[in-house]
Parts: C-alpha cells; structure tokens; sequence
C-alpha cells in the first residue's frame, strides 16, 4: 500500500472512530434522560470525565509502554502496578479497619496512593534500568517477580482480616465508574496533562524508539534518558488510572491491539489517537449498555477484563510481537 493511500486510510480511521465516539457520548448523556437538565448533565458529566479520563490514560500508556518494550503483547500491569494497588488497599483494611479507612479524606487517599505508586516505579527504574542494552527485560522480570510478591502478601492479609472487612475490601478492588469524587477528577486532570505534555514533547522520539535500540542510537537518540522518561509518564498515567477508579488489567491490551490493527505502520500521532478514542468508544458504550440494559446487573470491569483477557490469549497464542 503506497504511503499516500496509507495516509488517506489512517485520515478516514481518525474521522469514522471520532464520529462514532461522539455519537456514544451523546447517547450516553441524554438516552433515559428524566427530570430537569441542570441535574442530569453535570451528574453524567462527571461520570463521562472519569471514562475518558481512564481511556485516555490507560491507552496511552499501554501504547509507548509496548513501544519502549519492544512487544505488543504487554501492558504496564506487568510492572505489578495493579498488585500493588491492591496491596495498598489491603494494608489500610487490615491495620486501619474498613469503618476507619471509609472515613479518610479521599482526595488524600488518592494522593497518597499516586504516589506510592509513582515512587515505586521510579524506585524500580533507578535501580535496574538502562545500566545495559537489555536492561529493560532484567526490569520487567523483576516486575513480575514483584507482582507476585505483592499479590502473595495481599492474599495473606486478605485470609486472616475479619470477614466483614474483606468484604468492604473486595468492594475497593473493583474498578467502579460510578461514583467517582469531582474533586479527584480534577486532580487527576492536572496529573494527566502534566504527563501529556512531557510525553507530546518526545513524540518524534517515540517513533525511533520503535525501530529498536541500535537503530534509534545511531540516529542519535539519547536511548536511557528516552526511555527512563517515557516509562516515568507510564507510571503517572497508571498510578492515576488505577488510583481514580481501580486496576484494569487487559484494557489497555485490548485497546493498543486494535489501534494498530486499524493504522498498521502508522506512526504515534496516528496510534495514540485511533488507541484514546477506541477506549473512550468502548468504556462510554459499555457504560450506556450497562445503565440501560443490564440496569448495573453486572460491573463494567468484568466485561472488559473479560474480553482483554480473551484478546491476550489470542495475541499469545499467534505469537503477535514487536
């Protein structure tokens, strides 16, 4: 396919998935609309922000976190970010009580829990990171050695605690687009844009990154500092994510796969677009489905946890690679 009908093909995929996102968020904000206006758009609104603030972290992240990794079939859960997560709220549960840990602040909590996350990231990148070409691979495997760490003291604390409390805490360890505090979206807002704006700065960088390590050398890129910072706004991205409305695991898998299923060979200020407004598409159209038809019968994460994980066996088993 000759660059110029590549070009045209990724133009009309940015247009078609914008119209349709936009068509989900207009359903979603008037469908079964009842009483005054005034009420119902700043209550949906709110909702709509945390969905699009989720998509939008949660696929940008999982797109430059597989560029720097050089594969498609990861995600930055593989750093054991949502086992640390759980970990977190396992150990306020456990030492606090639930009644006490439902009374703390939760602007505080979500501060806290950033940058908990944030400083175990940093911690793990300085201390392995870049100290050899494959340096990178040393820092995932001890991510997963991490992760399991993390989820084996977590099912420690969680068969000991007191069965009232494990219910309370298993509550915590969903992620819930339904209530989501205002005052966190804000905040959460600011942390994203912080992020967003480093990463927009390194986005002709991101490109020769994906070559690999030798070529984006020799073309002059200076490789560790690139990709120290790039995985530096992955840990934002996530850390806010996963502190706002809880871990999505397969997410970000689902969305990043068919990015690039949809633009192959485009570059990132094709993919991180088509992978942002898949997510809002997906989350914004499940939430319409879940409200309206299942009537919250069932969780939203589950339906997506689901589905990634379908797509991760997939990708594992076709050996799909970067």
């Amino acid at each position: 396919m000759s660059s110029e009908r590549l070009s045209r093909r990724n133009l009309f995929v940015l247009l078609a998935l914008a119209g349709v996102m936009c068509a989900a968020i207009a359903v979603f904000m008037t469908i079964g609309a009842k009483g005054r206006w005034d009420f119902v758009l700043p209550f949906r609104g709110r909702k709509l922000a945390a969905l699009v603030l989720v998509a939008y972290a949660i696929g940008v992240s999982t797109v430059l976190f597989q560029t720097v990794a050089a594969n498609r079939i990861l995600t930055p859960s593989i750093m054991g970010f949502d086992a640390f997560y759980v970990l977190i709220q396992t150990v306020l549960v456990f030492t606090l009580g639930a009644a006490r840990v439902s009374t703390l602040d939760p602007r505080l909590m979500f501060l806290i829990e950033v940058a908990l996350m944030v400083a175990f990231s940093m911690a793990l990148y300085r201390w392995l990171f870049a100290r050899t070409a494959r340096s990178l691979h040393l820092l995932m495997l001890v991510g997963v050695v991490f992760g399991v760490l993390f989820r084996s003291l977590s099912n420690f604390m969680q068969r000991i605690i007191d069965p009232n409390e494990f219910v309370v805490l298993q509550d915590r360890l969903f992620a819930s687009f339904n209530v989501v505090d205002q005052h966190l979206l804000i905040t959460s807002a600011l942390l994203v844009l912080i992020a967003s704006v480093i990463g927009w700065r390194m986005l002709p960088k991101l490109d020769v990154l994906a070559l690999g390590h030798d070529i984006a050398v020799n073309l002059g890129v200076d490789y560790r500092r690139t990709v120290s910072a790039v995985l530096i706004v992955v840990a934002i991205l996530v850390s806010v994510s996963t502190a706002l409305v809880g871990p999505v695991t397969f997410f970000g898998l689902l969305v990043a796969s068919l990015a690039y299923q949809l633009v192959p060979g485009g570059r990132h200020v094709t993919v991180l677009p088509v992978a942002v407004m898949l997510g809002i598409i997906f989350l914004v159209a499940g939430q319409t489905i879940l409200e309206r038809v299942f009537s919250f019968n069932s969780a939203l994460s589950i339906v997506i946890e689901f589905v990634g994980g379908l797509v991760f066996l997939f990708l594992l088993v076709k050996g799909v690679k970067r």
